[in-house]
């Protein structure tokens, strides 16, 4: 199999714990040096996606909100934006989220919610303080059909068929003329499992290891040892793979 686009999620895979520190740089100029593409994936919001493809250069477009949103960057700079979910979903979230602070009155969503427009984030620091609290939001999810799912940071929560790799699979049509099997995931978390499921090669860095027993569908390639955690187990990877 001749790797053609690495795509890759972003919080615990490329960002040691949630620092984004030299070796993210490294992997991405080693790439480069082979001329093939990196398309982040995360659960970040559009605004993040903003942040990156316009500080990294050699990156040109970004799946963020777990699927919910791609954004790209053009020749001249401009950068667009297409939502990856009908209108109607991100009006209904608009409309759950508000329910959802009546419902639990201390409600806090992680920063980055203001610039969120398919789903929003809680932090899982401030959500697993409070057991309960945790279940009343949960319960709420399950009662009013709104779609929740955990990365290494946040318990995301949206509005209708978003995931990784509906959008993924959307980017490959539109987008490329690669197929999957041309292609590498990488990723640590519970919100990179349909990618695990559907993709065929697939790889989980080692930190990956923390929820595992959570995965009914595991990535192909499951990395070991600490050297091998988030993007320096990427790197590694891609060294070995791509020599």
């Amino acid at each position: 199999m001749k790797t053609r686009l690495v795509f890759s999620d972003l919080d615990g895979t490329l960002t040691h714990g949630v620092e984004l520190g030299p070796v993210f740089f490294d992997l991405v100029s080693y790439l480069e040096s082979k001329n093939i593409p990196l398309i982040i994936v995360t659960g970040r919001s559009k605004s993040w996606a903003h942040f990156l493809l316009t500080h990294v250069p050699y990156l040109k477009h970004i799946i963020s909100e777990g699927g919910g949103n791609l954004s790209w960057r053009a020749e001249d700079g401009t950068l667009y934006d297409r939502l990856l979910v009908d209108e109607i979903e991100a009006r209904r979230l608009m409309a759950m989220t508000d329910k959802l602070y009546d419902e639990v009155e201390e409600l806090e969503l992680s920063a980055d919610s203001f610039g969120r427009e398919t789903d929003r984030a809680i932090e899982l620091g401030w959500l697993r303080a409070d057991k309960e609290r945790e279940q009343t939001i949960k319960e709420f999810f399950k009662k009013e059909n709104v779609n929740w799912s955990e990365s290494s940071v946040h318990l995301n929560f949206w509005c209708g068929d978003i995931s990784k790799y509906t959008a993924v699979s959307y980017f490959l049509k539109n987008h490329t003329d690669c197929s999957e099997d041309e292609c590498l995931y990488f990723g640590d978390a519970l919100n990179d499992e349909t990618m695990f499921k559907h993709f065929p090669h697939s790889v989980g860095v080692s930190n990956i290891n923390e929820v595992i027993d959570k995965l009914k569908f595991k990535p192909s390639v499951i990395l070991e040892g600490k050297e091998n955690e988030g993007p320096f187990g990427v790197y590694n990877f891609l060294k070995d793979h791509l020599k």
